[in-house]
């Protein structure tokens, strides 16, 4: 699968508001954006955000950012009604810690007509748990995702605040083909489910951290898991078994944040995935790319020609 692909980000498309800066964010559409560059190096299809912004000046500078960035506006929906999503962001000891304001144009997303036709037609589709923290936008979620059953569907698990529940997290991880967490959310979300019900209760007494991925790729019948560990890096869990790269490292910017690093080490397994490379290869992108976004300020820095080499 390698002609005119279509990897969309679908949820929440917002500013990250730092105390000096905003910046574009959002997990789906830091997904989208660094996927259409690494399609855009391989001259093999587009990235695609999907989400809702308000009519005011942040909207008008988020279409204006995706534009500039050679990407497709029209999945962009536009409320009249509510601002654009907006993020504060704080670093505690360099980590990233948000409060995410609510009520806001992305709870409303919609699904409609054209949501239906690129659901049919995409490649692969990236989710979280917040943009269902609505009933709209997770109705319009699991409507796009009902539809797009020959794409990769990559949950994004991405905890945040009180916004997820056993029910929003098993009902993700059915409508996905992939799940991808943290080592600090894979124990949580297991012992969440299994609490629940929703896994079999010996599952929380799995001490490694691959004992709970089996168990939860297991029980959803998932391709793959994927699971990020920070400076350790990324592993992929699969029937034929894990695969993990070297750590990697770049030179560090003075104004450097973590944010968006593992939304960019999705765009890489989905390309990977997407053009059927060996697990490792696949592994060294997701590495590369996740190790450069949190060298730089920002969750969508403009890629190195390093990393473009690696998808050329």
């Amino acid at each position: 699968m390698t002609d005119a692909l279509k990897i969309v980000g679908l949820g929440e498309a917002l500013f990250d508001v730092f105390d000096d800066r905003e910046v574009l964010g959002g997990a789906p559409l830091n997904v989208a954006v660094q996927a259409h560059a690494l399609l855009q190096a391989a001259r093999q299809g587009e990235g695609i955000v999907v989400s809702r912004i308000g009519a005011d000046a942040r909207g008008a500078r988020l279409r204006d950012d995706v534009a500039a960035r050679g990407m497709a506006i029209d999945w962009l929906q536009v409320d009249s009604q509510r601002p654009t999503g907006t993020v504060l962001v704080t670093l505690q000891q360099g980590e990233p810690h948000y409060e995410i304001v609510a009520d806001v144009a992305w709870d409303f997303l919609q699904a409609t007509d054209e949501l239906h036709r690129l659901a049919e037609t995409c490649s692969a589709v990236c989710f979280g748990t917040l943009a269902q923290r609505s009933d709209a936008a997770r109705s319009s979620i699991h409507f796009f995702l009902e539809r797009a059953a020959t794409a990769i569907r990559l949950f994004d698990v991405n905890l945040r605040q009180e916004y997820f529940d056993a029910d929003i997290l098993a009902a993700s991880c059915q409508l996905a083909t992939i799940v991808k967490l943290n080592e600090a959310e894979l124990p949580q979300v297991v012992a969440i489910l299994a609490t629940a019900g929703k896994l079999p209760a010996s599952s929380t007494a799995y001490a490694s951290l691959d004992d709970q991925a089996a168990a939860l790729r297991e029980a959803f019948a998932l391709r793959a898991l994927v699971l990020t560990r920070g400076k350790l890096g990324t592993t992929l869990y699969e029937s034929a078994g894990k695969a993990t790269g070297e750590p990697v490292s770049y030179p560090r910017d003075a104004n450097a944040d973590s944010v968006g690093a593992g939304d960019a080490c999705s765009a890489g397994i989905l390309f990977g995935l997407l053009h059927d490379w060996p697990s490792e290869r696949t592994v060294q992108l997701a590495n590369h790319l996740g190790a450069f976004v949190a060298s730089q300020p920002g969750a969508t820095p403009t890629l190195p020609a390093e990393i473009m080499a690696l998808v050329r």
